[in-house]
């Protein structure tokens, strides 16, 4: 079983930026869509972002044009870049295969404030 563990989050000002790392303890190079997911409270959770293993991506309409996913199957590492944050951005992070068969990790906290 993979394990994922997701690092990069914080406080952010309405506008700002972060990127998110999701470090597997496996490999991820066979793993044909990976994906971010957030969960905001009292809410359920979205994916957010996916890439293919060729690279091919997808978007929330939420945040297309703001954030950018990547991949780097040598480091077994997925990335979400995020920018021009909102405070409606504000969430618990997670990676994971899309769809999800991996336990979910404890995730990265964002708060983005107005």
């Amino acid at each position: 079983q993979v394990q994922l563990v997701e690092s990069g989050g914080g406080l952010v000002q309405a506008g700002g930026s972060l990127r998110l790392s999701c470090a597997a303890s496996g490999s991820i190079f066979s793993i044909n869509v990976m994906g971010w997911y957030r969960q905001a409270p009292g809410k359920q959770r979205e994916l957010v972002a996916s890439i293919t293993r060729g690279g091919s991506t997808n978007y929330a309409d939420s945040v297309k044009g703001r954030f950018t996913i990547s991949r780097d199957n040598a480091k077994n590492t997925v990335y979400l870049q995020m920018n021009s944050l909102k405070p409606e951005d504000t969430a618990v992070y997670y990676c994971n295969t899309y769809p999800f068969k991996f336990y979910w990790g404890q995730g990265t906290q964002v708060t983005v404030s107005s």
